[in-house]
């Protein structure tokens, strides 16, 4: 113990602190095939749960039989709507539409209609096969011709929520405008106009781990479920209700997440076990399949834009119109959100001073769709960035040149008034991506020995080079960070820390779901930061702490680090008052001084030993649970769209350089170079991993990823990973990622949420690649053969 004596300096400092890549502490268990997801759970005398799913889109349901399904051996319990144990039969993320089970009426393809519980999963699903349900089938609603005709079905009659005296017909969840400036007066003054109408396609998270929890019932009368969740405080809200439970009878246990990308946001088996549990007193074990996952999970919004926007001869963007239609599908879950980022953000990474900005989303009876990586500004970034090169061909101007003069900066006002109050090094990140050296040019008729393989469509040999074009492209998108529009974003952090085996150990719990982004890495590195403590235990998340908050958004670095980071310094500052208490007689820095705690010691800023940690603590443990906020937003005007709506931005550029075969249509990326400010790093490996992961992500939409429903009849055609591509390590291109670090001083270490900024603009980059390849418009995604072929 320094305490008396000479002092002592700081010979050696935390290790795995912010700034390092210190490894994930699941790394090695999933690489090895040996960590424990939610679908690995067992319990003794476990029954399997399972769902029968509509087989139609729109249809009254006259009849359901269940007798042959409750007859059948082995079964425990056939539950249809009928059988919900209270009043509360609705839930939903932001408006209660969302039936449990269907009550008389389904509204989508593959809607839940009944429940099984059976001793065996074979037996479960044969018994659900035997539930007879006679339907009338229904007109579909499937566009927003038809869903907003004259004579067009209510899918949501007698709608009593917050947007219904907002929307001009009840088919629309929500209408978001945004008006600045005079965009018609500002048209005037454009030498150039130009204006094309976009398509985006359904897009699927395609998580690999299906969805699936176990349901056990408590002896309070209470169930305990163990559930692959974003968002277990959102759930345990919809679920209580439900079950006519309290929410302390309701104890939820985060298991094994096999990614999620906002597929996991919603409610998909959590009440359905639950129920089951409830009812036959035993433990129930849900798993989805692949095929019934792309009906047990909202996907991105397809959407549909028009856009336009003029520039004078020098170069700069004298205005834009843009209108924006959403398709939610038959439930709302988080359309009204995607809607206020869509529109708010639709301008881009741009100063306009002129616009005019509508976004609606619509009810269809087409997949419910939701929360998905990019959450709206995707769809948007997709638009802009066509319509950028569009003006930039017009002007004859450099498309990386045009976009850097028109570019934001710190202090910039968007389209609904808010400042940009942090750096937006919007023209540097362009800059960077296209100093970068170009791949080199191949020669395929006149090289020897040319791995064909590398070509378009080689490993199918179809080509030796002949038709095989090259063409490089650009984009960069703007992305909000965190919850928007008011809501109430905050987190909750319990911190301990007492001396375990003669070492000071800390002990972080928050309900943050772990997805694969890394939470559980950053709360330990930002423990031993603030703490000086090399052992950091992370507690299960669950619901005995406070809300964390959605595993979206990017948010959870930026929140739930920063309530570990406030926790962790309020258990410092008690730390330091022991210290004081105990030792403060021997020193005068402990009343003088900045006290810090680093390498397991109490320093003094200048490195100055005061006492080793160890020794502060003996006997005493501090914890300290404690919620931390960022700083608050407002909800956007419903007339103008004006309004502070976003707490932060993140900004992506990327270069795609691709090679077209153009004779097969087949398209080989080459090369997906991005650079984006992070803010700060926290763990530089974790930050290139998120960067490459939402940039492949972006490149399955360009070329690949699109749920295929049926126009006449609403129903999904490609429910399956032989029909719904995504893209494999043999179509990833090599991705060099340029990281910038400029701090934004509103947010804990400066840091920038980035999990979402490089989806944006990955896509418009591939998609400005091909179409600098062919020479074609290519007004819509994914890009398919036909479309570069013309058959």
């Amino acid at each position: 113990m320094a305490t008396t004596g000479t002092p002592t300096n700081l010979t050696q400092k935390t290790k795995g602190g912010i700034g390092e890549s210190t490894l994930r502490p699941d790394g090695i268990l999933k690489v090895t095939g040996e960590f424990a997801y939610s679908s690995d759970m067992w319990h003794e005398d476990m029954l399997w749960g399972q769902i029968l799913r509509s087989t139609v889109a729109h249809a009254e349901i006259v009849s359901i039989d269940t007798s042959e399904a409750v007859a059948q051996a082995g079964v425990y319990a056939v539950l249809t709507y009928e059988d919900l144990p209270t009043e509360v039969k609705n839930y939903g993320l932001e408006i209660q539409d969302t039936p449990v089970l269907a009550n008389g009426v389904v509204r989508h393809h593959g809607e839940p209609v009944a429940l099984v519980a059976a001793d065996h999963p074979e037996t479960a699903r044969r018994a659900a096969a035997k539930i007879k349900v006679e339907y009338r089938e229904l007109p579909v609603v499937t566009d927003e011709a038809s869903a907003t005709a004259p004579d067009a079905p209510l899918l949501h009659p007698g709608r009593d929520d917050h947007h219904a005296g907002h929307v001009p017909h009840p088919n629309i969840v929500h209408r978001q405008p945004i008006v600045r400036g005079n965009a018609d007066e500002a048209a005037e003054r454009a030498d150039v106009i130009v204006s094309g109408e976009y398509t985006f396609g359904m897009q699927d998270q395609a998580f690999l781990g299906p969805e699936s929890g176990l349901a056990v019932p408590a002896e309070d009368g209470g169930v305990d479920l163990y559930v692959a969740t974003q968002w277990l405080h959102s759930d345990l809200r919809q679920i209580a209700p439900v079950l006519g439970l309290p929410e302390d009878k309701v104890r939820m246990t985060l298991s094994g997440v096999g990614g999620a990308f906002g597929g996991r946001e919603d409610l998909s088996m959590q009440i359905h076990a639950c129920l089951l549990a409830l009812r036959t007193g035993k433990p129930v074990k849900i798993v989805y399949n692949r095929f019934e996952s792309f009906f047990g999970h909202v996907h991105r919004h397809p959407a549909k834009l028009w856009y336009e926007h003029g520039a004078t001869r020098d170069g700069k963007i004298t205005h834009m119109r843009c209108r924006i239609v959403l398709d939610g599908g038959a439930y709302a879950s988080a359309s009204p959100a995607v809607v206020g980022n869509a529109s708010s953000l639709s301008v881009g990474p741009y100063v306009i001073d002129d616009v005019d900005i509508e976004a609606i989303a619509l009810y269809t009876n087409n997949p419910p769709c939701g929360a998905m990586r990019g959450f709206g500004a995707v769809q948007a970034c997709f638009a802009y960035e066509a319509q950028m090169d569009k003006l930039a061909k017009a002007l004859d101007m450099d498309p990386v040149e045009f976009r850097q003069l028109n570019a934001m900066e710190q202090g910039t006002l968007l389209p609904t008034g808010q400042a940009v109050d942090s750096p937006a090094p919007v023209a540097e990140l362009l800059r960077r991506v296209k100093a970068r050296p170009l791949p080199p040019e191949r020669q395929w008729e006149t090289t020897e020995g040319a791995d064909v393989r590398a070509l378009p469509g080689g490993l199918s040999n179809t080509t030796h080079g002949e038709g095989v074009v090259r063409g490089v492209g650009y984009a960069v998108g703007i992305k909000n960070v965190g919850f928007s529009e008011g809501f109430d974003d905050y987190s909750t952090a319990k911190v301990r820390m007492e001396v375990i085996a003669g070492e000071a150990v800390a002990t972080v719990h928050t309900a943050m779901a772990e997805v694969g982004q890394g939470g559980v890495t950053v709360h330990a590195q930002i423990a031993r930061t603030e703490l000086g403590v090399n052992q950091v235990t992370i507690s299960p998340a669950d619901t005995q702490v406070g809300s964390a908050g959605s595993t979206s958004a990017s948010r959870q670095t930026y929140v739930t680090g920063g309530a570990v980071k406030n926790s962790c310094e309020l258990v410092r500052e008690k730390v330091l008052e022991i210290g004081r208490r105990k030792f403060g007689s021997y020193h005068p820095a402990w009343a003088t001084a900045e006290l810090l705690l680093e390498g397991g010691k109490v320093v003094t800023d200048g490195g100055e030993v005061l006492a080793d940690i160890v020794d502060v603590l003996e006997g005493e443990t501090v914890e300290i649970e404690a919620e931390w906020r960022h700083r608050p937003t407002q909800a956007f005007d419903l007339r103008t769209g004006q309004g502070n709506g976003h707490v932060q931005y993140s900004f992506a550029a990327h270069r795609a350089v691709v090679e077209v075969d153009t004779e097969l249509g087949l398209v080989k990326v080459i090369e997906l170079s991005c650079a984006q400010d992070v803010g700060k790093a926290l763990n530089p490996l974790s930050v290139i991993g998120q960067i490459q992961g939402g940039t492949t992500q972006g490149l399955g939409v360009a070329v690949m990823e699109e749920i295929i429903v049926d126009p006449k009849t609403a129903k999904v055609r490609n429910p399956s990973f032989t029909d719904y591509l995504i893209p494999t390590i043999l179509d990833t291109p090599t991705i060099p990622v340029d990281v910038l670090e400029l701090a934004d001083d509103h947010a804990p270490y400066g840091l920038r949420g980035i999990g979402e900024a490089p989806t944006l603009s990955s896509t418009p980059a591939v998609l400005a690649a091909i179409r600098n390849a062919t020479g074609l418009e290519l007004n819509r995604t994914p890009v398919r053969p036909e479309h570069l072929t013309g058959t």
